[in-house]
């Protein structure tokens, strides 16, 4: 053999060897790990026999007749008892032996003469070279020989008949409970081990839940059952849960995303219990108690949205008004809390004042939806007359807020006649704005004050002035503080300035006292209506205030008033004009006072506002404005006159139509007379009726009668009395000739209303015509066609008295402007005030209005608290409406019900007939 074969030779043994090596090594490993399960597992059977008795003693739900504090105790103990054991026998194992695992690999693997013991043993004495070669080659060849190497499976049974046997008892226990527990193994086993922890078989604690809506809703509660799926509810709804028959308090959980707040439990007694927590997001809310589920509830969570808000249309002020309108829209689904406009300057300045003017907007309760237009005096605003960006500001009862589009319009300005107030005004807004630094605002000012003109001349002008000065120029004043008191002293210079450029000392004061006092009753209707104070004090000071203003407006009428004396200015009958001032104003203030004290906040302050439209028209009247004045009392009071004798006409109508009435009255009982006669007679009512014709029995029944239904001759007409019949003939030649007079006063009342307004009402045409008919009918001695002519003649003269109010309001919007609320045009200089009634209308007068009540009181008392018509002298004329039918009249009804039925069963009679029949019985 050459040496590369021998080399290769001991190549390729070392590689088998290597091989046989690693298989061993592996057989060792597995070995080794049966044996330490079989050394491990008695060492741990008897801990798994405590932990299965205590288990079988849980499924037969011993363990759970304990409290909840003993059954801590007990499972503390026994598991204790567990680990102890389990310590002491774990502690006593050992690993095993090289011997012990070759022996049990030979046993495994069925080898015999113990071949591994030669893999690890070594030959005896001195070992040479040779001899070691020998061994390894020896021990090469048993390798080689061993085969497949196995450990086996480890042997788990007990090795004394003891451990069998006891280990038999627990798997027969546990097998039995756990067959008696059934699907309620597993909850009773957890229960067991688990403290607080309850199993299937303890029934579930009685539950009641339901879903608050948020106050703000008009929701009712949503109560939650096994039966309710997915409830709607508005966001921020409360979920209350009461619990009885547990034991620890419940929880709620709810799922992944689902938000769940302010959560409360509250303990009613032992075993109850309350939670409430807040739900903000759809989800499934859970209800759990002592490890189980008690209740599941999916709820469908509706996001409260922002209320919507939007402008009218044209917001502002037109040229030469000086109130700003502001028209808004605003809704939300549960209502409306507050409601208010936030303006800013549209092109400030670089030093102008950071500044939002918010504006409150009248809302009545909390209303779902609003829409008006408010018209406020911002003139008085340093922003008056600029041009302004607005939004309307809607808040929701639930607290969300929601803003319209801006929209960009000009404020309202007063108009001031007066070039010094004129120039004062414009200091103010300059310095307001920031476009002029403080000192410059004094030294302009103090160079208006030695001009010569109304300040330069009047010490009380001055006087105020010069403190405006002193307040600009006195540097320890804050900037903010000196700039809002200079503002607002300017204004009432300018008004002051304006209100004496007539050199009328005593009308300039009684505007500062209207205007101040008018102040004080708007400043008691804001603090009535945002603290909600309705008591007898507020409502008395208000009052007092009031009566305050009233002073102040009449002393300012009287001062116009004096200096229309002194001009030699046409002028109304003085003590008209103050007596119709008096009733304007008191109505005003009445209406406003009610207003406040029923809670109407938003209607007070309109009437306040008319009062201030009033007051402004008074404050710029001029001579020809009472001259104006002069002539509409005197079309005043031919108005009064002309309603008075419509009125009178209209009255002495109604008698002729009373008297037509009770005459028909007559002819009625004569006929009933008659007719109870022949009843008393032995009439045969059926035999009349069966051989009466379909028309006249329908006319009968009050019925419509169609075209060709069969008819008779009209029955003769009852006999009356001769002297009855003479009375009533007289009485009709009377009437007529009272109709005629009748007409000749409508004819007249007609054209004098057409010199006043240059216009005739239709209606008038239509009442002459009726009564034209009306003495025709009373001339044919026919009683019911006049009543009929002579009810139209009234509803034709109820129409002509509306189209005459509406005529004179016509004539109103075109008549001169006026500075009383009774007398009224279109509004004064600068009146933008929408929307709010100036009672008047052009002609209507509080005597006119209260003449109108009257007659509508009197037009109602001719009828009884029961609707029916009163006759003149107590006579009553027969009222069909209101007609109760006696005994007879019922029997008379039925019969003709009975003989419209007998016909209609007659299929012989024209079809035409027959389908009217049945149209007429199928209500029945």
């Amino acid at each position: 053999m050459t040496a590369g074969d021998l080399k290769n030779s001991l190549a390729s043994s070392s590689a088998q060897n290597g091989s046989l090596a690693a298989r061993l090594a592996t057989a060792r490993r597995n070995a080794a790990l049966v044996l330490r399960l079989e050394t491990l597992w008695p060492a741990l059977q008897p801990t798994v026999g405590l932990l299965g008795v205590y288990t079988a003693a849980s499924l037969l739900r011993l363990p759970q007749h304990l409290s909840d504090g003993l059954r801590l105790v007990t499972i503390t103990g026994w598991l204790g008892l567990c680990g102890w054991r389990l310590y002491r026998d774990l502690s006593s194992l050992k690993p095993p032996s090289t011997s012990a695992i070759d022996r049990r690999i030979e046993s495994a693997s069925g080898l015999t003469n113990r071949p591994l013991a030669t893999l690890t043993d070594k030959p005896a004495g001195h070992a040479d070279a040779k001899t070691s070669a020998l061994w390894a080659e020896h021990q090469h060849r048993v390798l080689s020989k061993l085969g497949t190497l196995r450990a086996g499976w480890p042997s788990l049974l007990p090795r004394t008949r003891l451990h069998q046997a006891l280990a038999a008892a627990v798997l027969v226990a546990l097998a039995g409970t756990a067959l008696e527990a059934g699907p309620h193994a597993l909850s009773r086993i957890a229960a067991g081990f688990i403290p607080g922890r309850d199993d299937a078989d303890v029934p579930l604690p009685h539950i009641e839940a339901w879903i608050t809506p948020p106050a703000y809703t008009p929701d009712a509660p949503v109560f939650l059952n096994p039966l309710k799926t997915s409830p709607s509810v508005p966001e921020g709804a409360r979920l209350t849960v009461i619990v009885t028959g547990l034991k620890t308090h419940p929880t709620v959980r709810a799922a992944k995303g689902m938000v769940l707040t302010d959560e409360a439990t509250q303990t009613l007694d032992a075993q109850s219990w309350k939670l409430e927590v807040s739900v903000k997001h759809t989800g499934l809310i859970t209800l759990a108690g002592r490890g189980r589920v008690l209740a599941q509830w999916p709820v469908t969570v509706l996001p409260d949205a922002q209320p919507s808000a939007k402008w009218g249309d044209k917001p502002g002020a037109s040229k030469g008004e000086w109130r700003t309108r502001l028209p808004f829209e605003a809704a939300h689904a549960y209502g409306l809390s507050a409601l208010s406009v936030e303006l800013h300057l549209t092109h400030p300045g670089k030093n102008t004042p950071p500044r939002t003017l918010t504006i409150p907007l009248p809302l009545s309760g909390q209303p779902k939806s609003t829409k008006g237009a408010v018209t406020p005096d911002l003139s008085e605003d340093p922003w008056a007359g600029e041009e302004v960006t607005g939004q309307i500001v809607a808040r929701s009862i639930s607290g969300h807020e929601g803003k319209s589009t801006p929209a960009t319009f000009h404020l309202g300005a007063r108009t001031f006649h007066s070039p010094v107030a004129r120039a004062v005004l414009e200091l103010r807004k300059r310095y307001a704005l920031g476009r002029e630094s403080r000192s410059g605002t004094a030294t302009d000012l103090e160079a208006l004050g030695e001009t010569p003109g109304p300040i330069y001349d009047h010490t009380g002008m001055f006087l105020n002035l010069t403190s405006i000065v002193s307040m600009l120029e006195n540097t320890r004043i804050e900037p903010e503080a000196a700039r809002t008191g200079a503002v607002n002293m300017l204004w009432d210079l300018a008004l002051d300035i304006e209100d004496r450029r007539k050199g009328d000392d005593a009308s300039a004061l009684a505007s500062l006292d209207v205007r101040a006092a008018q102040a004080a009753v708007a400043q008691q209707l804001r603090h009535m209506r945002e603290d909600d104070n309705k008591s007898q004090q507020a409502r008395e000071e208000l009052e007092r205030r009031m009566q305050t203003l009233k002073d102040a407006i009449a002393r300012k009428m009287q001062a116009l008033a004096a200096q229309a004396m002194r001009e030699h200015t046409a002028i109304p009958d003085l003590p008209g004009f103050s007596r119709a001032g008096d009733k304007a104003f008191s109505k005003l203030m009445q209406q406003l006072e009610r207003d406040a004290t029923n809670g109407q906040s938003g209607e007070a302050l309109e009437r306040l506002q008319q009062m201030e439209d009033a007051t402004e028209r008074m404050r710029n009247a001029t001579p020809q404005d009472m001259a104006a004045m002069a002539q509409q009392m005197m079309a005043q009071a031919k108005v009064r006159e002309q309603t008075a004798a419509l009125r009178d006409l209209t009255s002495k109508q109604a008698s002729l139509l009373d008297h037509a009435q009770s005459r028909l009255d007559e002819v009625l009982r004569a006929q009933s007379r008659e007719q109870n006669a022949l009843a008393d007679d032995g009439g045969d009512g059926d035999q009349d009726y069966g051989s009466m014709p379909t028309g006249e029995l329908l006319r009968r029944l009050g019925l419509p009668v169609p075209p060709d239904a069969g008819t008779a001759s009209p029955p003769p007409a009852p006999m009356l009395d001769p002297a009855k019949a003479e009375e009533q003939a007289a009485a009709r030649r009377t009437d007529r000739a009272n109709q005629k007079a009748l007409t000749h006063a409508l004819d007249e009342l007609k054209d004098e209303f057409k010199d006043l307004t240059g216009k005739t009402p239709p209606a008038f045409e239509d009442a002459q015509k009726s009564m034209k008919d009306a003495r025709k009918a009373l001339a044919d001695g026919e009683d019911s066609a006049a009543a009929t002519a002579q009810e139209k003649v009234l509803e034709a003269l109820r129409k002509g008295r509306q189209q005459m109010q509406d005529a004179l309001k016509g004539n109103g919007k075109n008549a001169m402007p006026s500075f009383l609320p009774a007398f009224g045009g279109s509004g004064g200089e600068g009146s933008g005030q929408e929307g709010q009634s100036q009672h008047g209308d052009g002609g209507s007068t509080p005597d006119d209005e209260s003449d109108e009540n009257g007659d509508q009181q009197k037009q109602q008392g001719k009828r009884d608290p029961l609707g029916r018509r009163l006759g003149e002298g107590g006579d009553q004329a027969p009222d069909d409406g209101t007609h109760v039918p006696d005994t007879v009249a019922r029997q008379r009804a039925r019969d003709i019900e009975q003989e419209l039925r007998r016909r209609d069963s007659d299929r012989t009679r024209p079809q035409q007939e027959l389908d009217y029949l049945d149209r007429l019985l199928k209500p029945f």
